[in-house]
This record gives C-alpha cells, sequence and structure tokens, in this order.
C-alpha cells in the first residue's frame, strides 16, 4: 500500500467534508468561538465579575462551554444535514459506503473542535488564568460527547433543529444539575478533577478520573455507532 497517496487521499477527503460541514471557508469557523472569552472579558470590565477567573474554571467557563456548543452544531450537520438537504440519497451511492462519507465529516467536526479549543486555550492564557494541561482534555471530552449526541439524536429525529434543540436541552440541564462547574459529577462528561472539594484524597480523584475517562470514551463510541446503524437503515430515512 502506498501510505503517502492514502494520507492525501484521507486529508483531500476530509477537506471535501469539511467545506460541506461548515462552508467554504470552513477554516474561519474555529475563530467563532472568540466571542464567548469577548464576553467573558466584556463581564469582567464593566463588573458584571467581581472576581477573576481561577486555574479551575479554565476547563468549563472558559473552554469546555463554548467548545461544546461548537461541537453541538456540528454533529448536527454531519447525517441530519444530508437529510434537511435532500441529499442523503447521494451519500448511498458512495463506493465503500455511507459510512464512509460520516465517518471523513465526523473527522473533520473533530478537526474543527481541536482547533477552535487551540484558540480558546490561548486566549484563555493570555488574557484570564493559567490551567494545567489536563483541563485540554477535559474541555475536549465534554465537547466530543456533545458531538456525538448532537450527532445521534439528529439522526434519531431526522432533523438538524430538532436534534439541535434535543442538544442544547440536554446541555442545559448537565450545567443545571452540576451548578454550572461549581459541583462535580463523576458521571457528567464536563468532570473536572481540578474541582474537586479538597477534602477528598488524591488516590480517590485519580481513580474517578480514569472511570469518567473510560466510561466518557465508551459513551462516546456507543453513540457513534449507534447513529451509523440508525443512518444505515435506508428506507427509515428516506422515508
Amino acid at each position: 500500500m502506498n501510505w503517502r497517496a492514502w494520507v492525501a487521499d484521507r486529508a483531500r477527503l476530509t477537506s471535501l467534508a469539511a467545506r460541506q460541514l461548515a462552508g467554504r471557508r470552513f477554516w474561519l469557523v474555529p475563530l467563532a468561538v472568540l466571542a464567548w472569552p469577548a464576553f467573558q472579558a466584556l463581564r469582567l470590565a464593566v463588573g458584571w465579575q467581581e472576581s477573576r477567573f481561577l486555574p479551575e474554571a479554565a476547563q468549563g467557563s472558559l473552554i469546555g462551554a463554548p467548545l461544546a456548543v461548537l461541537a453541538a452544531v456540528l454533529g448536527v450537520r454531519i447525517i441530519a444535514g444530508e437529510i434537511d438537504r435532500r441529499t442523503l440519497e447521494i451519500a448511498y451511492t458512495v463506493p465503500g459506503g455511507a459510512h464512509r462519507v460520516w465517518t471523513a465529516k465526523l473527522t473533520a467536526a473533530v478537526g474543527l473542535v481541536l482547533a477552535a479549543e487551540a484558540v480558546l486555550a490561548l486566549v484563555a492564557f493570555a488574557l484570564f488564568t493559567a490551567f494545567p494541561a489536563s483541563a485540554l482534555y477535559g474541555a475536549f471530552q465534554g465537547a466530543a460527547v456533545y458531538l456525538a449526541l448532537a450527532l445521534a439524536l439528529s439522526t434519531w429525529f431526522r432533523s438538524e433543529v430538532a436534534g439541535l434543540l434535543a442538544t442544547t436541552v440536554i446541555l442545559f440541564m448537565n450545567g443545571l444539575i452540576t451548578g454550572w462547574g461549581e459541583s462535580q459529577l463523576r458521571v457528567s462528561p464536563f468532570w473536572n478533577p481540578a474541582a474537586v472539594d479538597a477534602a477528598a484524597e488524591p488516590a480517590e480523584i485519580l481513580a474517578w478520573t480514569i472511570q469518567n475517562r473510560i466510561g466518557m470514551t465508551l459513551l462516546f463510541a456507543a453513540l457513534i455507532a449507534l447513529s451509523y446503524a440508525r443512518a444505515e437503515r435506508r428506507e427509515r430515512l428516506l422515508g
């Protein structure tokens, strides 16, 4: 196998998928998240928030929240976008199966989310607070889970709008239950070990973190698998 040709082919396919997913200027999409740190800076400037951000707040408040919203918007467009544009039937004619199209778009979505995270991390570090490197994985984990959830729900409802609304409700409830980061739940995609009560033993925090990371990885894989299985039922999606 010519690996160079294979990599070039996959890169071209991912680039085309990103263009279909986010438009011709898809490389500008990661910059859209800059509206969030601008809003946070405004809150500090006008006194809406009295204290500056602590390092443990970076994962959720500065990086994770806008990243999850972007991931959800991209997630609903992977399969349901084809349904809304009535181009789904074309995807089923692609050599190798329609899942090849979904995987390319999923890869493009993950790439855009990672680029957006890099932008948010640089701005958060420069303007607000330093933070541990583990916060970057925690923020990406939350975004990845909501990317997969948006993909699953939009495919189930066969609609971008319905899938995004359902994902937004779940995201809001997640924030409400956890007190918008004030309390940490091990079953939350936004689990932040740096924000756990200092009274907890380090060994316990490590064990909880490992459980959370493994659990969320399995949840991500399960949601993607269910979405693909649903999408392969042509008659139901085309009906």
